[in-house]
């Protein structure tokens, strides 16, 4: 049998569900414009499939919950679903990386499996080299203007602790060779760092910058510390600086990537597990 899980949920006695992951935000307008447009986006592109959210940061769950909105967590989001006889889920998040937050997602989901005939994770926006030539593309193209009269644009990511943090560098270095050398990409709380990223402004001999958040959301990272710190400590060097609060989750065209993702997840053939195990001891 070599039939698409969403297929397979189509069969007599199985539900497929889609849970649309994001680390969440307590800013309503940027929510409006991201999460919630993207959990859209996903129902009228599958309307036969029902489509569940769930948050992962607990700060802003909390949060939203003294305001009287209900966010559930993952683990909570998929044992809802379990107990409504849901069988198939695909879990795609909004996660701009493979970092630490779609590790702990990946090992929720596998934590839930019991619950499920079966359940798959969908991957982040930048997981292949083809994914980040495509964002690099769209994001050039939607603010190359910035560029102008020695102009340049920083886009602005969290950062991570683990190895995924060195995608941010090879988006860096992806602008530079597809011809787009006064974009950079730099991060909060990982590398590349606001000091290797002004050493390179300096030598460019930039007069303006534009900081835009290389974030799903434009939330608190993007207003405290991009639009705060980042833009105080950039025209303190004499920098001419404006910001764009606009997160990835905004566009488009970002959006369809993430869509696309899911979709792969979805269609991805199911093997038969006997003819798996038929196949191995053939080629041991």
């Amino acid at each position: 049998m070599n039939i698409s899980a969403q297929d397979l949920s189509k069969l007599p006695g199985n539900k497929t569900a889609i849970l649309m992951v994001h680390f969440g935000t307590t800013f309503d307008d940027t929510r409006a414009l991201t999460i919630d447009a993207i959990n859209e986006k996903v129902r009228q592109k599958f309307p036969d499939i029902k489509v569940e959210e769930a948050y992962t940061s607990r700060i802003i769950i909390n949060r939203m919950k003294k305001r009287g909105v209900s966010k559930p967590t993952p683990q909570e989001a998929l044992l809802r679903l379990a107990a409504d006889g849901y069988t198939h889920v695909v879990v795609q998040s909004t996660n701009v990386i493979d970092g630490i937050e779609a590790e702990v997602l990946r090992g929720e989901a596998k934590l839930m499996a019991p619950f499920f005939k079966e359940i798959r994770v969908g991957r982040p926006l930048l997981y292949s080299v083809e994914d980040c030539e495509k964002v690099a593309g769209i994001l050039s193209a939607r603010y190359n203007k910035a560029t102008e009269k020695k102009g340049a644009v920083v886009l602005i990511g969290h950062g991570t602790s683990t190895p995924a943090n060195a995608i941010y560098s090879q988006m860096d270095y992806m602008f530079t060779a597809n011809g787009n050398p006064a974009f950079h990409v730099a991060t909060v709380e990982g590398y590349p760092t606001y000091e290797t990223t002004l050493a390179r402004l300096k030598a460019d001999k930039n007069k303006s910058v534009t900081l835009v958040p290389f974030m799903f959301v434009a939330g608190d990272h993007a207003r405290n510390d991009i639009d705060g710190e980042w833009r105080e400590e950039f025209e303190k060097a004499g920098f001419t600086v404006s910001t764009v609060m606009e997160g990835l989750g905004q566009v488009s065209e970002i959006q369809d990537i993430y869509i696309e993702h899911l979709k792969e997840a979805l269609e991805a053939p199911v093997t038969d597990a006997a003819k798996q195990k038929a196949s191995a001891i053939s080629e041991s």
